[in-house]
């Protein structure tokens, strides 16, 4: 089983068939229990299917899904024959599906079942990608079409044994494209190695550091470096360690899962945590097994309320898949802080529009280079914006921060978004507390537009909100509690209500969908 290429990148001996490594939980309640065997099995079985499919070294291929088992064994499998898996989040439809498709020149899909709709929605515009498998999962009860093959029968009757032309472990070899959010625009694929396996599972040594008795959980896509590089790769590589992996995110029962599994520690993203907030208050509210929240983008004004409600602590930190990593262990960088990198991997600093390093307390763009060796970033097809994206040897983050005369760093906001009002600068999170905290309110977005007043560099401030199921927002409550807990500049000026907030991949708003469905002439939309 350790010729397997998975497991030759954490160099696994004497490997258990029986041991345990991963429990999804379905959206259903139910389970599904993945051995170091299943994995072996399952990943043989795939890489067959596959390259029976025609897909060869340097193909690739679209793996199409939620978390479930067969997104692993399709992406170790892609390791197994050189092939180059490109995960999709599976919440993507239309141009932007079929871009990313054809973006990357895919000669197959994996595809399960709550997908395949909006995967047929574009199949006209897709015409050199075969469907490989379609996956069928009973809880969801969707009856298999006959136009596709199941991607179980594939599974459950396979040849299982390991390749004759499997390929040689090559941890520089592109096995994997992650694509951006997209929060701007039409995303990039970045190329990953296989070497990016093998770091994300170091990653557990150096930072996470997850001792054997810790189950890790994480309801992020897996189609997400953070999933990978906090929950999957870690685990994979400690011997005697499983983790669980959600179906989907769910804020309201995220809890619920933790304690069903015993789960000490869970990975979200900051506009996660937010939402998790909102939810009702509830008697067993700090009454759960998670030690420790490890999130990227904690929201400042709920941070410490956060950690209290619950009983937990976090654990701070920032990163890109491109490269980039810093961190704030519990207690001991100050609240609101993403930390500072670690020094042997990573430099960080501050830089005006001239590159000119910036003193503390000033916001500019931060930039990282790698302490040893070469610093780069590979797009998929974009030669230019790859060489942009590190000019002068530093990586670009795209990210307006700043850090303190300590040398903690700060997030304030992306390049292009922030909030300015008759000269004050607006920190989205305050007023996002300040309306979640609303029974009614289910998640917020608060984004600027173009200022009517038609003062360069200044935004009218919208409030983006979506109600509890069967409940109605109150305008005239919410108007009031922001008179009376805001400064004036940050009332917003609008309330816009939606059904639900839409979210990237890495669950951050898109603000951007919201502008462009925002027209002050809308129903949904009210002057405050």
């Amino acid at each position: 089983m350790q010729d397997l290429p998975i497991f030759q990148c954490f160099k696994h001996k004497n490997i258990d068939p029986d041991e345990t490594k991963f429990i999804f939980a379905n959206s259903d309640g139910s389970d599904e229990t993945v051995t170091m065997g299943n994995i072996f099995t399952q990943t043989n079985r795939l890489s067959h299917a596959l390259y029976k499919a025609g897909i060869r070294q340097g193909d690739c291929f679209i793996i199409l899904m939620r978390n479930h088992p067969e997104f692993l064994y399709a992406l170790f499998a892609a390791l197994s024959i050189g092939a180059v898996a490109v995960p999709v989040d599976p919440r993507t439809k239309g141009a932007k599906l079929s871009f990313q498709i054809n973006n990357t020149g895919s000669k197959g899909i994996l595809v399960s079942d709550e997908c395949l709709e909006n995967l047929k929605a574009v199949e006209k515009q897709i015409p050199n990608a075969k469907v490989v498998g379609v996956l069928y999962k009973k809880h969801h009860r969707i009856d298999p079409s006959r136009h596709y093959p199941a991607l179980n029968e594939i599974l459950e009757s396979g040849d299982d044994d390991l390749p004759s032309w499997i390929a040689p472990l090559d941890l520089k070899r592109p096995t994997q494209i992650i694509h951006t959010s997209g929060t701007t625009g039409d995303p990039k694929g970045v190329v990953l190695g296989a070497d990016r396996f093998k770091l994300y599972g170091v990653l557990n040594k150096i930072v996470w550091r997850y001792k054997k008795h810790d189950i890790p959980y994480t309801g992020l896509s897996m189609t997400h470096g953070n999933a990978q590089s906090v929950t999957v790769f870690p685990v994979l590589s400690k011997k005697n360690m499983h983790g669980v992996i959600g179906e989907k995110f769910t804020k309201s029962q995220i809890w619920d899962v933790c304690r069903k599994y015993g789960c000490t520690t869970y990975s979200l993203l900051g506009g996660m945590m937010a939402g998790i907030f909102n939810e009702p208050p509830r008697p067993d509210d700090g009454k759960n097994p998670v030690k420790t929240v490890i999130s990227a983008g904690t929201p400042r004004a709920i941070w410490e309320e956060f950690e209290k409600r619950f009983n937990v602590k976090i654990f701070e930190w920032y990163a890109a898949v491109e490269g980039g990593m810093a961190y704030n262990r519990p207690g001991k960088g100050p609240v609101g802080s993403f930390g500072k990198p670690n020094p042997f991997i990573y430099r960080m600093k501050i830089v005006d529009e001239q590159d000119r390093e910036v003193p503390a307390g000033t916001k500019g763009e931060l930039i990282c280079k790698l302490t040893f060796g070469k610093t780069s970033v590979d797009y998929f097809g974009k030669k230019k914006a790859s060489s942009d994206k590190t000019r002068g040897g530093w990586l670009r983050s795209g990210d307006i921060c700043h850090r303190d005369n300590k040398g903690y760093f700060y997030f304030d906001f992306r390049i292009g978004g922030g909030l300015r009002r008759q000269g004050d600068f607006i920190q989205p999170d305050v007023v996002e507390r300040i309306i979640g905290k609303d029974e009614n309110v289910s998640e917020v977005c608060v984004y600027g537009i173009p200022a009517a007043s038609g003062a360069p560099g200044e935004s009218d401030i919208v409030a983006a909100v979506a109600p509890f199921e069967g409940k109605t927002i109150d305008v005239a409550r919410l108007k009031t509690t922001c008179l009376n807990e805001l400064e004036r500049n940050a009332v917003p000026g609008y309330l816009q209500i939606v059904d639900e907030i839409p979210h990237t991949i890495s669950e951050k708003p898109l603000a951007r969908l919201l502008q462009e469905r925002f027209r002050t002439d809308a129903e949904n939309v009210i002057k405050f």
